[in-house]
């Protein structure tokens, strides 16, 4: 059976506004940013880009990475809610649909026990899926 098999039927995904997903846990613990998403942070926050890659990022393999050495994202406010949602990035708007998350062990050990709105609320087709792991999946490429 191929990792797409065991979600050919589609699977069942809402947020439910917990923030688990902001938070740091196991292998979860870095959020890649492309050069576009750096700059659309940067404006958001009226800062430069050399400012905010120095006070909110580090290297992290070859890639830039959104500090992550506090127990959640620097963006997660205290009501558990992203304070740069509407620039957040690729990696944060595709959650839980990828690459690595798709497969029958990770997604019933890690995700679902990280995250509450995984098998409720509209169910995704496996084409959606795969679109939006392709999507994140190309948003490191850029």
């Amino acid at each position: 059976m191929s990792h797409k098999d065991w979600y050919a039927e589609g699977l069942r995904f809402e947020c439910s506004g917990c923030g688990n997903c902001c938070r740091n846990h196991g292998g979860y613990s870095y959020v890649y940013l492309n050069q576009n998403e750096v700059a659309q942070i940067s404006t958001h926050l009226g800062l430069e880009q050399a400012e905010f890659l120095e006070e909110y990022c580090v290297p992290a393999d070859g890639y830039i990475s959104l500090r992550m050495d506090q127990p959640a994202c620097p963006f997660l406010d205290e009501g558990n809610r992203c304070s740069i949602y509407s620039v957040r990035p690729t990696q944060c708007r595709t959650w839980p649909f990828w690459t690595e998350n798709l497969n029958p062990g990770t997604w019933e050990s890690e995700v679902r026990t990280t995250c509450p709105g995984v098998g409720k609320g509209p169910l995704f087709s496996a084409e959606e899926i795969t679109a939006i792991a392709r999507t994140n999946d190309e948003s490191c490429d850029d």
